[in-house]
């Protein structure tokens, strides 16, 4: 069993021997792991992660000359056509974010930005400058439209934060597959994204991933995954403390203020991305956010933990895909 979430450097598997090829990316830590015996294991992973590096060098903003940067500096004056594959990405983030009434939201640059999570120097926004913020956030305010994109207000930035290194996971399992011909795979940047190619050598339900909890040393049950992604939001490291009040990062594009009233949410989905951006939403939104999505959308599922007190509720996983935790 890999215990891969909020781990930088997780657990050997048990039972099967795997070539594990890591890399440091989207300041975490990126692995892909192939069967023992796989072709060209080796060059494969450095293949997807280099692939993950150009990725991340197109996304990011905190490189200049990234597409999105530039994006941000520009996208007002008039619209700007994009690489096909990143305006299909925005194009479903603008789904997601209708689907989820709001709770998953990519154009909350200004919002991250005024907040100090930018820089990891978390503080409190005036109400002027919160006030700000949020007229300049929210995807309302972009135009997407024959490949090019355009803001309706000066000031709005995208941040892909929460959804990139799910796209990242899918677009090298995509390349692992056309290219190198990889039938079984299990991919993960910084744990907290996840990606089953297949199932691993020893066990049809798919590849076992231990949920730890966010701040406990102990599980939240293991999900089984072939051929889908795992996402997990929490406030697990990226927080500030202010007057005895903890701050997380994941940021409620709604309110404009820090999500609060769950400890974790993990979602699988058919992809990585998808599965990101659904976790962000179940944590933003809540259990019974989670509930309705996985009712509305059956492709998903999720497991939720309200608050470190009680144990996780599951939705939509049927006893092959989720073991729930041992009793304590």
């Amino acid at each position: 069993m890999l215990e891969l979430l909020f781990q930088d450097d997780p657990a050997p598997p048990v039972g099967y021997a795997l070539v594990r090829v890591s890399r440091r990316a989207m300041a975490t830590t990126f692995e892909v792991a192939l069967p023992f015996g796989t072709p060209d294991a080796i060059p494969a992973a450095e293949a997807a992660l280099d692939l993950i590096d150009d990725l991340e060098d197109q996304l990011t903003v905190y490189r200049d000359h990234s597409e999105v940067s530039r994006l941000n500096m520009t996208v007002y004056d008039a619209p700007v056509e994009l690489e096909p594959q990143l305006f299909d990405l925005l194009a479903r983030c603008a789904g997601w974010t209708r689907e989820t009434d709001g709770a998953f939201d990519v154009a909350t640059g200004a919002l991250v930005k005024v907040w100090g999570f930018y820089r990891r120097e978390g503080r409190i926004p005036t109400p002027r400058e919160q006030a700000d913020a949020m007229s300049r956030t929210g995807m309302r305010h972009v135009v997407l439209n024959a490949g090019a994109i355009r803001f309706r207000v000066p000031g709005l930035e995208l941040n892909l934060g929460a959804v990139g290194k799910g796209y990242a996971l899918d677009r090298a399992a995509e390349l692992l597959r056309r290219e190198w011909g990889v039938r079984s795979a299990l991919l993960h940047g910084g744990g907290s994204s996840v990606l089953a190619v297949g199932t691993p050598p020893d066990d049809i339900r798919g590849w076992p991933i231990n949920l730890r909890h966010p701040t406990e040393d102990r599980s939240l049950g293991t999900v089984y995954l072939a051929d889908r992604g795992l996402g997990t939001s929490a406030a697990t490291f990226q927080f500030f403390e202010y007057n005895g009040r903890k701050y997380g990062h994941v940021l409620d594009p709604r309110t404009g203020r820090p999500a609060a009233g769950t400890a974790s949410a993990s979602v699988t989905a058919p992809t990585a991305a998808e599965a990101d951006a659904m976790s962000t939403a179940a944590f933003v939104a809540g259990a019974t956010a989670a509930d309705r999505l996985t009712r509305t959308r059956p492709h998903l599922g999720a497991v939720v933990l309200a608050d470190a007190a009680h144990p996780p509720a599951a939705f939509n996983l049927a006893p092959d895909e989720y073991a729930p935790p041992d009793p304590a």
